[in-house]
Order: C-alpha cells, then structure tokens, then sequence
C-alpha cells in the first residue's frame, strides 16, 4: 500500500478550475495539466457544478475560419450523400425496367 495521502482542493480552486475549463478555449486536459490535476476529475467538477447551477455551459463561439472548414466538411458530406443516392436511384432504375 502507498503512504500516500489523498489530495484535498478547495470549493473556491474546484471553482476557479471549472471557470478556466468554461470560459477558456482549451481542452480538459490542458487545464488539468496546466493546474497539476487529473481531466477527469476537472470533468466530475464541472459536472458537479453544472448540476448545481453554478455555471452555464455556454457554446463558445466560432471563429470565422472555423465556422467555414465546418461548413465545408458538411458540404462533403452532403455531397458524397447526394452522390450515392444518384447512383442507388440509377442502379434500381435498371433493375425495374
């Protein structure tokens, strides 16, 4: 067994943690390295105080660059969709005929 001692973190740090984690544009993991703890555990502080009330998981917003490569991938996709309902609708038009 190890002597070690389970860390013990405030409600104010649990706090500002989870503020970092909401507010800022990093990732989970990130903020947790940069603050010496786990990422799962700063997910279970988050969740603790989104369920409280505490803080507000609002979407951040996109920058312009990102809000056109997401466009563009669900173009693709759109696209490739539309190209295989075209060829399925030629394939079953031959067979019926």
């Amino acid at each position: 067994m190890s002597d070690r001692k389970r860390q013990r973190y405030t409600n104010g740090f649990k706090a500002e943690a989870v503020r970092l984690l909401v507010e800022g544009e990093r990732s989970a993991a990130a903020v947790a390295r940069d603050l010496g703890v786990r990422a799962d555990l700063l997910r279970k502080w988050k969740q603790e105080h989104l369920a409280a009330g505490l803080v507000h998981d609002a979407p951040r917003e996109l920058t312009e660059a990102e809000r056109v490569r997401q466009l563009e991938r669900e173009l693709a996709v759109v696209r490739q969709e539309r190209d295989f309902l075209k060829k399925a609708t030629a394939f079953f038009a031959r067979d019926s005929s």
